[in-house]
């Protein structure tokens, strides 16, 4: 199965330090064949918004929705079964400060 895994994380908090390297998890699971793509993600202030109402585009800088974390970055995984991406989550460093959120992949029916 295959699930994205957003890292979301509060751009206030303290900084974590070095234990949030994420350089050996990385390694780790691009070993074992488990992440396909990842990577960090710009601040949400830098976000493009793209809306589309009553035919015309709407562009909103900065991020639509106001909450407390944001997707610092993203990674697609490829796992047996839920169990086994939970696994791999939760061995993130960002685990232990920000949140680790996945969601199965839901391919279109003709894909």
């Amino acid at each position: 199965m295959r699930y994205l895994m957003f890292v979301r994380v509060d751009p206030d908090a303290p900084d974590p330090g070095p234990d949030a390297d994420p350089s050996a998890w990385v390694a780790d699971v691009e070993s074992r064949g488990i992440r396909m793509t990842g990577d960090r993600l710009r601040p949400a202030e830098e976000a493009t918004a793209v809306q589309v109402r009553g035919g015309r585009t709407l562009i909103t800088d900065g991020p639509f929705a106001e909450a407390r974390e944001q997707i610092g970055g993203f990674d697609l995984l490829e796992t047996a079964d839920l169990d086994e991406a939970i696994a791999v989550a939760a061995a993130h460093p960002a685990a232990r400060f920000g949140t680790i959120e996945l969601r199965a992949v839901w391919p279109f029916p003709d894909a």
